[in-house]
């Protein structure tokens, strides 16, 4: 009876071990793999690809495109789910705190909410250096890459592209172009109710707020700065004194601003306003090709530069399929793909490829993609790209901007 019993508890210690092995399929199970060995697990699998659904452009590349590229090279089966992370990072933790089975493989994150997820330990990683793509065409000494809103990635997402803060005008009303943060409340006096921006609850909005501060009081001066709220507002008085000076020339002067980008898109599409913003540097050419914008919209950037960011795919700590996850990121991350989204007509979204590590032939199709009417070419983007600050110093900046522009207590 004893021996039955023993080796009762044998078999059933040895099926738990054999379950765990199962629920850990895309995270244990990966590990000592070659990736041969990854893509025929992720062979005749769905990869689930959580992210902003908020560009029709967007979607369609993802739907079609890389699906399609997905299907016929790797016999994965893409399902794109439209969720911001405000929505899928609780769903995380839930389940997380749950210990419930994962339902997300892949995540379009970075700037604090990478930040939070990686903090309460919501991501898998690291799990760059185990894509042939990454470690090929990628500068992985680059700040861009090692460094997400001043946090270090240490391998727990990969890049997706990279955007930068543009301004769009339309010259054939504005007298110029504004240089800097004086010549915009210039022209806001010029042409009262013409000029806004997003609400700071839209990203572009926020950053729009965090690019005037840096024009006023320097990026230089975030860098180490200490996440405290008085810290914070001391050094930006300066800036939200300038943003009360310019609010009453604003459109509705100042007492609200668009909702989101889009609508800000609509209302300069429409004549209701002259200044537009995108965080896409080629949009531009997109809005002009389908008409929505005129020919003589332009777009600028202020002498001191532009913030400029890099975006990210990541995998969450308990994926159902991190084995295709890792392949259809590696698959996102090559020149060939890469160079289809910065085709204007596209996406225009900016590769993040080093062009010193790609051969001729890769550098030349980057060559022949024509970046469109009236935008700035990106080698003098990236003369004028600031980077972001910390990301926990963003919502701090965002508070004491509600407080103090729509006079919240």
């Amino acid at each position: 009876m004893k021996k039955v019993f023993i080796v009762l508890i044998i078999m059933i210690l040895c099926t738990q071990l054999l379950i765990g092995c199962i629920d850990q399929q895309g995270s244990e199970s990966i590990e000592n793999k070659s990736w041969e060995e990854i893509k025929e697990i992720a062979d005749e699998t769905t990869v689930t690809f959580y992210g902003w659904g908020g560009d029709e452009n967007i979607n369609k590349w993802l739907d079609t495109f890389v699906a399609k590229e997905l299907k016929d090279n790797y016999n994965i089966t893409l399902e794109r789910v439209p969720m911001l992370p405000n929505e899928y990072i609780p769903k995380l933790l839930n389940e997380k705190q749950l210990n419930s089975k994962g339902t997300i493989d892949i995540v379009w994150i970075n700037g604090e909410n990478f930040y939070n997820a990686k903090n309460q330990e919501l991501l898998y990683g690291p799990f760059t250096d185990k894509l042939p793509n990454f470690n090929q065409y990628i500068d992985k000494d680059s700040p861009d890459v090692l460094y997400d809103f001043g946090h270090e990635v240490n391998g727990y997402e990969a890049p997706y592209g990279k955007a930068q803060m543009v301004f769009i005008g339309e010259t054939s009303e504005l007298e110029f172009l504004p240089k800097n943060h004086i010549e915009l409340l210039e022209l806001a006096k010029n042409h009262p109710g013409k000029i806004t921006y997003p609400d700071i609850a839209d990203f572009t909005g926020s950053a729009f707020v965090r690019n005037i501060i840096y024009d006023i009081v320097g990026y230089e001066k975030f860098i180490g700065l200490e996440a405290d709220k008085e810290v914070v507002r001391e050094l930006i008085t300066p800036a939200m004194e300038y943003f009360n000076e310019i609010k009453p020339y604003l459109w509705r002067e100042g007492e609200t601003y668009p909702a989101t980008l889009a609508q800000l898109d609509n209302m300069y599409a429409d004549g209701e306003i002259l200044i537009t913003m995108n965080y896409t540097p080629f949009h531009i050419a997109t809005k002009i090709e389908e008409g929505s914008f005129t020919n003589t919209s332009k777009s600028f950037l202020f002498d001191k530069g532009t913030i400029g960011n890099t975006h990210f795919l990541a995998i969450p700590f308990n994926a159902p399929n991190k084995a295709a996850a890792l392949v259809a990121v590696n698959h996102i991350l090559s020149p060939e793909v890469q160079v289809t989204k910065y085709d204007p007509k596209v996406w225009g979204d900016l590769p993040v490829t080093d062009p010193n590590l790609l051969t001729e032939t890769q550098k030349q199709l980057f060559d022949e993609i024509d970046i469109g009417q009236n935008v700035i070419p990106q080698d003098k983007l990236l003369e004028k790209r600031l980077p972001e600050m910390r990301a926990e110093l963003v919502p701090i900046i965002e508070e004491i901007w509600r407080e103090e522009m729509l006079n919240h207590e």
